[in-house]
């Protein structure tokens, strides 16, 4: 029964490939946009990270979000747990500005979900190292093991899908009315700047979008592979 779940995603996961019309290039090119030397010098004459995050959670009426810039990191991230958002070392990329909308939208979100997705993001993944472990030891039934895992999966998926996509098509919008505002105040950038930034934002968003979707389905399905293989094989 392995084998036939194993043909099967394999066959989703080609088929989402196409339908998505992803290319494993997408993934350099959006990093190639995001370092570009001239989109990052105009994205520098904008404010810190924490005073653009301070910004916009006031547009979004929610001030009482902490706000933490940690240089060791390289993932931002909204904390629902401890309200808090986690700003990453993102100085060297103008994707910073999107990138901090993205987080003070997760800020905002239902507070439901958001608790919904860190519990089943990480019963995901203690169920999948409970597993792992139980089928190296052969101890119970695999494909149950899998079976269980694939419900939970999928629901870990579906939620975070949705918080992830919510929030990445409303941060372009988000980070947008920010710089435009920003421009207004002041001279030293050009609207010919500012368009320029709000194109490569929508370029990156087109891009970004059914890449992040893509990637978060991926993850899920290799672990259940895992967990097939490692059937078969015991």
């Amino acid at each position: 029964m392995e084998y036939i779940v194993i043909i099967i995603i394999i066959i989703s996961i080609i088929l989402l490939k196409l339908g998505l019309n992803i290319h494993i290039s997408d993934m350099k090119k959006i990093k190639k946009i995001g370092y570009d030397k001239k989109l990052n010098d105009i994205a520098n004459k904008f404010p810190s990270n924490k005073e653009i995050c301070m910004e916009m959670l006031e547009k979004l009426n929610n001030k009482n979000v902490k706000i933490e810039e940690v240089k060791d990191s390289k993932t931002s991230l909204y904390i629902a747990i401890t309200n808090k958002i986690i700003i990453a070392n993102i100085n060297d990329t103008f994707t910073r500005i999107q990138t901090i909308a993205h987080e003070c939208l997760h800020s905002i979100q239902n507070r439901r979900i958001l608790l919904s997705n860190f519990i089943f993001s990480n019963i995901s993944i203690i169920t999948f190292i409970i597993f792992t472990i139980l089928i190296l030891l052969n101890i119970g039934n695999s494909y149950t093991y899998t079976q269980i895992f694939i419900g939970i999966g999928i629901i870990s998926y579906v939620i975070k899908a949705y918080l992830e996509n919510e929030a990445m098509s409303k941060a372009f919008y988000l980070a947008k009315e920010y710089i435009n505002k920003y421009q207004e105040k002041n001279t030293d950038i050009s609207k010919d700047d500012i368009d320029l930034l709000i194109k490569n934002f929508d370029i990156l968003n087109r891009m970004g979008i059914p890449l992040t979707n893509f990637y978060l389905l991926i993850i899920f399905l290799i672990k259940v592979i895992i967990l097939c293989i490692l059937g078969i094989i015991v």
